[in-house]
C-alpha cells in the first residue's frame, strides 16, 4: 500500500532534517570544540530558536556560523511545513487512509474476479460482473482515469458517485508484477480477466496469475490472432479477440440478421432483454436433484425454459 503513495517530498524534508542536525553537530564541534551532548544541545535549541543561552561564549567564526545555521534552518522549516501541509492538504493522507481501507475490504474477499485494465473493454466487463453480482476488484495503472470515472466526467456509463452496477474497487498498479496481483487477492479470486492493451502485457499477467493460483480462470483479451497461442500457453483458459468479434457481428447482421437479433436478446444486448442464466447441478435443490429434465418441469412450474444442458 505504502508503494502506492507519494512520499517524495515528505522524505526529502525528513532527509533535510537530518542533514541540519548532523551538519550543525559537526559545526558546533569543529569550531567550538563542543563534545557530542553539548553539540547537540546547541544544534536543538538554535533550530529551535528556544533562546535557552549558550554553554559558553561564541567565537566570531563560530557566530558566523549560527547565523548562517540559522537561515539554512528558515528554508529547511519551510520545506518541511509546505511538504507536510502538501501531504495533508493535497489528498495524499486521505489517499493512504482510502488505500487502507480498500486493501483491508479486498483482503475479506473470496471467490472475486480481478479486472486488469480499465479501459472501454474493461469498463463493460465491470458493468456486466457488477450487474449480475460478482465482486471485482480492478487494478488499472492510470490513477487519473478512475478519479474521472468516479467523479463522473467520462460521459459513459458510470454516474456520479463512480458506479456502474457497483462501487470500483481499485488496486493503482501496474497488472503485470506479481506484487499489484498478490495486493488484489489473487490468490483468493475465481476468475481474472486481462483486458492491457498490449498483448505482451497479457500474455505476463496470465503468466504470473497462473503461477500465483493454478486454479484461477483467466481469460485474456487479444488484438492479433497469433497471439491467441501465446496467451493460451501462458496459462489463459479462454482468449477474446474484440476487433474480430465486432467485425464478425456486423457481417452477421447482414447475412443472418434475424439470427443475431435473437441471440442478442437472449444474450442482453437488445432493448428487450431476456435473462439467460447458467445453472449448475449442485445449485438444484436436494429433493430435485436426480430427477429429468421432464420430471422437473420447470416451464409450468416457474415460466423459465432450459434451452441447454451439459
Amino acid at each position: 500500500m505504502l508503494q502506492r503513495v507519494n512520499f517524495n517530498r515528505l522524505l526529502l524534508a525528513i532527509l533535510l532534517i537530518f542533514i541540519s542536525l548532523g551538519s550543525g553537530m559537526a559545526g558546533f564541534m569543529l569550531i567550538e570544540d563542543y563534545n557530542a551532548p553539548d553539540a547537540f544541545y546547541m544544534t536543538v535549541i538554535t533550530v529551535s530558536t528556544v533562546g535557552f543561552g549558550e554553554l559558553h561564549q561564541l567565537s566570531p567564526m563560530g557566530r558566523m556560523f549560527v547565523a548562517f545555521y540559522i537561515l539554512f534552518n528558515l528554508v529547511v522549516v519551510a520545506y518541511l511545513v509546505s511538504a507536510l501541509s502538501t501531504f495533508i492538504f493535497d489528498g495524499e493522507l486521505r489517499k493512504l487512509f482510502k488505500m487502507y481501507r480498500v486493501d483491508q475490504e479486498i483482503k475479506r474477499f473470496s471467490g472475486h474476479v480481478i479486472l486488469c485494465g480499465f479501459g472501454r473493454n474493461g469498463r463493460k466487463a465491470h458493468h456486466d460482473l457488477t450487474l449480475n453480482g460478482a465482486r471485482v476488484v480492478v487494478i488499472e495503472q492510470n490513477e487519473q482515469l478512475l478519479k474521472n470515472l468516479s467523479e463522473g466526467r467520462t460521459g459513459e456509463d458510470y454516474d456520479g458517485d463512480g458506479r456502474a452496477g457497483g462501487a470500483i474497487i481499485a488496486v493503482i498498479g501496474d497488472a503485470t508484477t506479481d506484487l499489484v496481483l498478490q495486493q488484489a487477492g489473487v490468490a483468493r479470486a475465481s476468475a481474472l480477466i486481462t483486458a492491457l492493451p498490449s498483448d505482451a502485457d497479457n500474455v505476463f499477467v496470465a503468466l504470473s496469475a497462473r503461477a500465483l493460483n493454478p486454479r484461477l480462470n483467466i481469460i485474456a483479451r487479444a488484438s492479433y490472432k497469433t497471439s491467441e497461442s501465446k496467451l493460451i500457453s501462458a496459462g489463459a483458459n479462454s482468449v477474446v479477440m474484440p476487433d474480430e468479434i465486432g467485425g464478425s457481428h456486423m457481417a452477421n447482421l447482414v447475412v443472418r440478421p434475424e439470427v443475431i437479433r435473437f441471440l442478442d436478446l437472449i444474450s442482453g444486448l437488445s432493448a428487450d432483454k431476456l435473462r439467460l442464466e447458467e445453472l449448475a447441478y449442485a445449485q438444484i435443490r436436494k429433493d430435485r436433484q436426480g430427477q429429468s429434465i421432464r420430471e422437473l418441469d420447470i416451464r409450468s412450474r416457474t415460466g423459465a425454459t432450459i434451452i441447454g444442458l451439459r
